[in-house]
């Protein structure tokens, strides 16, 4: 009998994973580099510049909580390749469109498209990787495409710092093309091919969560352990000049706390990884993560700062506490069979960024005057919550290092 050949670690899949969610963070982290200087640019100023930069935001956002169910279901009923070249393409089409924005109009339409295609390039690839790779490898496939993918905040803060804003756009629509142009094969995964040919099987049943206590309850785990990241990068990082302020602190920007944050987000992610392998754990890894997280919380609220360096290095090690990134994900990935796989891996990242909005509004009703008075308290007890509810999520989630993902689930 032939010895089955081995499955490469940098394979197709590995790789274009890997470039395309880098292109997705370079514009999503984009927006919030150019925001001001592009909307001062269209004629806006004062609280109504403000305003008009959240609107967009939420646009952004609202395509993404729609974009996460809609290619996480495709993706499951078509194919993990499919989404990952057309969400690619969408958004790099959206992201050329915003270089031609006029109005405040215009512009939010374009990022609610870039917010779907944003929404299906991660759930997809690690999806894809996953089922790609042997037990015993998926961990680091699913690591170098988060670091690499991660990178590509740091290519936006430079590219921020050279160009017009219109051009910065332009060079992120052009990078996304440039990579579907390479024409990199990647063949769908066999666990998607052998449960395609079953048909019987219900695939991309969204509402399929929600109507069994046990699906639905490692659905809102998934979820939930997710809550800490955008915590520290929706309020502390994005907040940075007020936060800044606080303690006393002028000149603190935002895309200085954003590079500092994501530089420690891709060692973190490269530690967890690692130390995921290492331990053979993904969930020993998440309760190590969040005990540095709380760590870090703690260090950058009350801890006194004499210097802006001294207050981006602790930008710096709140990105590190959080870089379990890669862990949260790979773990939504395998909690589920092949025919909900996509569904949940692309919808719950997309979910996590979207329960910004309750912890922004909580964030934004306690540090009113009227009730704590002041960012640094305000962020103390929402980020206690947020913590509390991802530890209390961990209690009693399944390991999955060890799962064999060759199954679909029975609905």
């Amino acid at each position: 009998m032939q010895a089955e050949k081995p499955v490469r670690l940098l394979n197709a899949a590995v790789i274009v994973a890997a470039l395309g969610y880098f292109v997705d963070i370079y514009d999503l982290l984009l927006f919030g580099f150019v925001r001001v200087k592009s909307l001062q640019d269209l004629g806006f100023s004062g609280q109504n510049l403000t305003d008009t930069g959240i609107s967009l935001l939420n646009w952004q956002m609202a395509g993404m909580l729609l974009g996460g169910i809609l290619w996480g279901v495709l993706g499951d009923k078509k194919g993990r390749v499919r989404v990952l070249y057309f969400s690619i393409a969408l958004y790099s089409v959206a992201n050329i469109l915003n270089g031609f924005a006029t109005s405040a109009t215009d512009y939010a339409a374009y990022r609610f498209l870039a917010g779907i295609g944003l929404a299906g390039e991660l759930g997809a690839g690690i999806t894809l990787v996953a089922e790609s790779l042997p037990r015993e490898k998926r961990g680091y496939g699913t690591m170098i495409v988060a670091v690499v993918g991660l990178s590509g905040a740091l290519l936006a803060w430079v590219i921020d710092m050279f160009f017009p804003w219109r051009m910065c756009f332009f060079i992120g629509g052009g990078l996304g093309l440039l990579l579907l142009l390479l024409r990199i094969s990647v063949n769908e995964s066999g666990m998607f091919r052998q449960m395609q040919a079953e048909e019987h099987v219900s695939r991309g049943n969204f509402p399929a969560l929600f109507t069994n206590w046990n699906r639905f309850s490692r659905f809102a785990r998934c979820l939930l352990i997710g809550f800490p990241t955008w915590f520290v990068v929706g309020v502390l990082i994005t907040l940075a000049p007020e936060f800044g302020l606080a303690k006393g602190l002028s000149g603190i920007t935002g895309g200085n706390a954003i590079a500092a944050c994501y530089t420690g987000l891709i060692l973190g992610d490269i530690g967890s990884g690692l130390l995921s392998q290492y331990l053979r754990s993904r969930l020993k890894v998440m309760w190590i993560f969040l005990v540095l997280d709380v760590a870090a919380v703690t260090y950058y609220l009350t801890a006194g700062f004499s210097s802006p360096a001294s207050f981006y290095f602790a930008h710096f090690m709140l990105g590190l506490s959080v870089g379990f990134w890669v862990i949260f994900v790979t773990i939504g990935a395998e909690q589920f069979g092949t025919n909900l796989r996509a569904t949940v891996a692309t919808s719950v990242p997309n979910f996590a960024r979207g329960m910004l909005v309750p912890i922004g509004a909580s964030f934004k009703y306690l540090k009113d005057p009227a009730m704590l008075g002041g960012v640094l308290p305000a962020a103390a007890v929402v980020g206690a919550v947020c913590l509390s509810i991802a530890f209390l999520a961990l209690i009693g989630m399944k390991e999955t290092f060890e799962e064999d993902l060759n199954y679909v689930e029975t609905i």
